[in-house]
């Protein structure tokens, strides 16, 4: 970054339903000499947007606290109150299922990554407030795209004053609310103690390829290929044991599977075309062939009594493909979770040329035992 480039400094915060850690955290970063925004947003729900409105904006606390302390204002106004959207592009009004969470976390993470896109701005992310999710993965995407001039915090306010529907930070001079409780006890919003705590984050920006950087991505997809990036992808296929090694993890499969799997390496590191899905009701006898010799390798001579043999005596078909791609994948996913995204069976073109290949070179693939056959 240019020495002469004007920084535009840029805090993010994350709110439910209590602003006040807005003001709370201007005040705090204020109190500690830390240097204030220029621009603040705040990511919430649709109840959260209406009570930043009315509280920050409406109600003036925002205006008041700069006011207060005799500071120049940011940019602040309605449209910085960004609201959460579900996976139909529709406002979240809370987070009640795995798809709004989801939606979330997409939503949270294409923010903190476009904030983080440009080279003239410093990204302060707050997680005070809102859901302990929503603050979750404020922090992870942050560890995602976050620079080494990014940082990540949280706010600490003193027990009676957290939460206060009164307060929003401590004022230069003596302003009486009363207990949020039911004691109801007369408070002194200048006697409160606001302290901002910073928050260590691994960064693991400089492994993400430009394509993630640059484009829109969801979270999971962002966590798998930033895992990918972490430590290289490799496996290790033990014929003796059927089970493959891949990020220090065993993945047992059975034989049915474990033929399929090393059947589609073969073929890639023979130079073959990856292979496509059979056709419904046209069965590949070249894709069985070459399966059953895979099998035969693993398994022994089992003779045509064995049910499998049986199955593709006539061709792979479609459904055999299918449920075995199906089986492998999910197996891998139980097995490694974001890990597993280098080692699955993916999909590459469309239809209805659809082929599929496990996303691992010859360099990244070691036998450890023989075949038998």
């Amino acid at each position: 970054m240019d020495a002469t480039t004007k920084i535009n400094n840029i805090l993010l915060v994350v709110t439910g339903l209590s602003p006040q850690v807005v003001t709370e955290t201007l005040f705090a970063l204020h109190c500690q000499g830390h240097i204030l925004p220029d621009q603040i947003h705040i990511l919430t729900t649709t109840e959260g947007y209406r009570r930043a409105q009315l509280t920050l904006i409406n109600d003036g606390w925002l205006a008041r606290f700069y006011s207060d302390y005799q500071l120049p204002p940011p940019e602040f106004s309605e449209e910085n109150i960004h609201v959460l959207q579900n996976s139909d592009g529709q406002s979240l009004d809370d987070i009640r299922t795995q798809t709004d969470n989801q939606a979330m976390a997409d939503t949270i993470t294409e923010w903190i990554r476009t904030f983080t896109s440009r080279t003239d701005n410093s990204l302060h992310v707050s997680i005070a407030g809102g859901r302990k999710t929503m603050g979750f993965y404020a922090g992870y995407a942050l560890s995602l795209y976050g620079r080494i001039h990014d940082r990540l915090s949280h706010v600490l306010v003193s027990a009676d004053y957290e939460s206060h529907p009164q307060f929003y930070y401590p004022t230069p001079y003596s302003q009486v609310i009363y207990g949020n409780d039911p004691t109801r006890k007369p408070l002194d919003t200048q006697n409160a103690d606001v302290m901002l705590a910073d928050i260590a984050f691994v960064r693991l920006r400089h492994g993400l390829d430009n394509s993630l950087l640059q484009g829109k991505s969801s979270f999971s997809e962002s966590v798998a290929r930033a895992q990918r990036a972490i430590g290289p992808a490799h496996l290790t296929i033990d014929f003796k044991q059927r089970s493959l090694k891949a990020h220090n993890t065993v993945i047992k499969l059975g034989p049915t599977e474990f033929a399929f799997y090393n059947w589609l390496l073969q073929r890639q590191l023979a130079g073959q075309n990856n292979p496509g899905c059979p056709a419904d009701g046209a069965p590949e006898q070249c894709y069985a062939e070459q399966y059953i010799k895979e099998y035969r390798a693993i398994c022994g001579e089992l003779g045509g009594a064995d049910r499998t043999l049986q199955t593709l005596m006539h061709g792979m078909s479609k459904a055999f493909f299918e449920q075995r791609k199906s089986r492998i994948n999910k197996i891998m996913k139980e097995t490694l979770g974001p890990s597993a995204s280098a080692y699955l069976i993916s999909a590459v073109g469309k239809r209805p040329r659809t082929r599929y290949q496990i996303d691992l070179s010859k360099e990244q693939i070691q036998y450890q035992q023989e075949k038998k056959g």
